[in-house]
Parts: C-alpha cells; sequence; structure tokens
C-alpha cells in the first residue's frame, strides 16, 4: 500500500480552514501512518484569505491537524514577468516564497519545484533557482529540488509554447545541482519525461528518482501517460550503478534492498 499521501486541489473561494482540518484528521484517523504531504503555497495562501487569518496561523492549525510537510507546488516559475504570462491568478513569487518560509519557521519542511518549457528565456530559470538558493541558506527547510517539464498536450498554453526536450531537462538537472548546492536532493522525474531519461538524469546530478504514484490526476490530464512501479525503479537505479534504497516523504531512508 502507499506511504504518503500528496493532496493538492483548486482554489475554492468558500472553504475556510475548518473544512482542511477536518480532511486531515479524517485522513490521519483512517490511515495512521501514512504521510500528509499537503496543500501547495497558493492553496494556503487562499485558505489564509478566505478563513481571514494569517499565513502563521493557517500552517500552524493544519500542522495540529496532521500537516507534515508542504509540497512545493505552484512555484512554475518564480519570476512575476513570466507569471504574469502564464498564472496570472496565482499568487505572486514574493507570496510563494513568504508561505515557505514562514512554514519552515514552524518547522515544517517543503519541497521546491520547477516547471519550465512554458515560454521563459534561462534568465528566469537563473531567477527562480536563485530565489531557492536564498531561501535554503536563510532556513535550511526544503528537502529537495523537483524540476519538471511543462506537459503541452490538451493546453491553451501549450499550443503557443516550444515543449522542452529531453536535453533541456537534463542540463537544467545538472545546472540544478551546481547552484542549489544546499538543497541536498535534486529529483529526476519519470513522469513526464519518461522512465529512460529519468535514469540518464542520475548522471546528471539527480539522486532521487520520485515515488510509485498509485493515482495522479493532473498531467494525466494534460496528456501524460507515463506510468512505473517498484521493481522497474529498482532496474533503472541499478542498472546505473546506484544502489536502490526506499525513502519516506522526508527523506529517511529505510529500505535497503
Amino acid at each position: 500500500g502507499g506511504t504518503g499521501i500528496l493532496l493538492q486541489g483548486g482554489l475554492h473561494p468558500d472553504l475556510q480552514i475548518g473544512y482542511y482540518e477536518n480532511l486531515l484528521r479524517s485522513l490521519k484517523a483512517r490511515y495512521p501512518q501514512v504521510h500528509l504531504h499537503c496543500f501547495s503555497a497558493p492553496e494556503i495562501l487562499c485558505i489564509a484569505e478566505v478563513s481571514e487569518i494569517s499565513i502563521r496561523e493557517t500552517i500552524q492549525r493544519l500542522m495540529d491537524a496532521g500537516l507534515q510537510s508542504i509540497p512545493g507546488g505552484g512555484a512554475e516559475i518564480l519570476d512575476d514577468e513570466v507569471r504574469a504570462k502564464i498564472a496570472r491568478l496565482k499568487c505572486t513569487s514574493d507570496d510563494w516564497e513568504e508561505m515557505h518560509r514562514v512554514a519552515h519557521s514552524l518547522g515544517l519542511r517543503t519541497t521546491a519545484t520547477m516547471m519550465f518549457g512554458c515560454g521563459e528565456e534561462l534568465r528566469h530559470r537563473v531567477n527562480h533557482l536563485e530565489r531557492l538558493r536564498r531561501i535554503q541558506e536563510d532556513t535550511g527547510g526544503f528537502t529537495a529540488f523537483i524540476p519538471w517539464m511543462f506537459a503541452t498536450e490538451n493546453t491553451a498554453l501549450g499550443k503557443r509554447v516550444q515543449e522542452a526536450t529531453a536535453v533541456d531537462y537534463l542540463k537544467t538537472l545538472a545546472v540544478s545541482r551546481l547552484y542549489l548546492d544546499n538543497i541536498e536532493h535534486i529529483q529526476s522525474s519519470w513522469l513526464t519525461p519518461g522512465i529512460k531519461v529519468c535514469q540518464i538524469g542520475l548522471q546528471f546530478g539527480a539522486d532521487d528518482v520520485g515515488s510509485i504514484l498509485i493515482e495522479e490526476n493532473v498531467v494525466f490530464a494534460a496528456g501524460v501517460k507515463n506510468r512505473t512501479n517498484e521493481g522497474e525503479l529498482r532496474r533503472i537505479i541499478s542498472d546505473a550503478g546506484f544502489l536502490p534504497a526506499q525513502r519516506d516523504t522526508l527523506y529517511r531512508s529505510y529500505a535497503l534492498k
């Protein structure tokens, strides 16, 4: 069975924090052993606004209800010149940063992400990495950096931008590993670029291949149909010359075999 739940949704204009507290408590009561990795920065900021409470109080109450870490979703490209074109209604780069800084100050670990291939320039990616590096220098709260390619199929934006290539993905991994030397883990994804590119990514600075998904609906809706299993992930790691190790959401290794 699963060891963790990555839960993200939309920005509901009416649901206040009590709804999300009850959701977390219900999940924890039914699956006490499962790690709850939930709610991206835009969601938490929306919950705080709708509930008319501070970001700090929002995160603390969610933690008290069972939240154990926060995913880095909603970052896209942390440069407002790009965000104005691709994510105009999402939070600003500064808002995303503030949420993660507050979470880290409360002792909650988070991940950092970057979605590229959405029409940005290389300088925008560098601005993104610089912001993450600065946050990590101050807080040390990021467990991992996860870059991924924009899935263009079935999207309006995909018709207007050039899709990122596997070579671009691998170069981005390598640059990320060099630039973000203060973030311990870099993930090579199999979900968007595919399993072979994921394997090659282990030679480009990544030390993680992500997780096995029981259910995923976001990039699947955008036309990405890649799937894998534990056996295949172990094989690609071994064939690349590394030792497979199972880890939990907070990167605590607990199964070497």
